[in-house]
């Protein structure tokens, strides 16, 4: 008898074979198993979640840099981003002007006549204000990112305990049946092959979101820094530093 043939003998139909192990597995692999579901569940809705939140803030930053490209003075960006849908642009623009108003009381009313410029001392609380809002909005967007982390590093190796559990059940399976044929080894291996598809499967795509999601976030936190550093310059710029 060939290889192919006993193997076609002792192995139940490929259609039913899924089934058949799964219907065979421990209540330990079962238990891996539903974890795995659970995460997966949790992978695509976290996924979800986050790409409708960077794809909104994409859109309000685009809005926000061409409402700040067309104002002259930074009175007149003022005015424009108010009617603005409240983005983390506008939230670290409003907490630098709050902040420059409260040095500078009156001075950014329209007609109002010239202030002293902020000190050197005033300059810097404004930066770590501003580097403050930034941060707040940086953890703000990261938030969910962890679990997409997590969900693609325990994956594997839950999949890789359940690879341990069908390597158990294939020594377990032998020693049963008295003899080492594909009859007694398959379940068991097919068990742990399973598991091991499941984590994998799961990983794989929290890992990629994950990995996007960050790229996301830095490029944003870039452009958050950036703009303070605009706003700075363009108090400088107006004879206001």
């Amino acid at each position: 008898m060939t290889l192919a043939a006993f193997i076609l003998q002792a192995a139940p139909p490929p259609g039913g074979y899924a089934f058949e192990v799964l219907k065979n597995a421990t209540p330990l692999t079962y238990v891996v198993l539903a974890v795995l579901v659970g995460f997966s569940v949790a992978s695509w809705a976290l996924i979800a979640w986050k790409a409708k939140v960077f794809r909104q803030v994409r859109k309000q930053g685009d809005k926000f840099l061409e409402q700040i490209e067309k104002a002259q003075r930074l009175e007149d960006a003022y005015k424009s981003i108010l009617s603005l849908p409240d983005s983390p642009y506008g939230r670290v623009f409003r907490q630098g002007v709050n902040f420059f108003s409260e040095l500078r009381p009156g001075a950014l009313r329209e007609g109002a006549p010239r202030t002293e410029g902020l000190s050197l001392t005033q300059l810097e609380a404004l930066r770590l204000v501003m580097e403050k809002e930034e941060n707040e909005e940086r953890d703000e967007l990261a938030r969910g990112l962890t679990w997409l982390a997590v969900i693609g590093t325990t994956g594997p190796l839950l999949g890789l305990l359940g690879t341990v559990i069908g390597v158990m059940n294939v020594f377990l399976g032998i020693a049963a049946a008295g003899s080492s044929s594909l009859a007694a080894v398959a379940p068991g291996v097919g068990e742990a092959l399973i598991a091991t598809v499941f984590g994998l499967a799961i990983a794989i795509p929290a890992v990629i979101a994950y990995n996007h999601f960050v790229s996301r976030l830095n490029l944003v936190t870039s452009e958050l820094e950036g703009f303070s550093s605009e706003f700075i310059g363009t108090l400088a710029r107006e004879g206001r530093v």
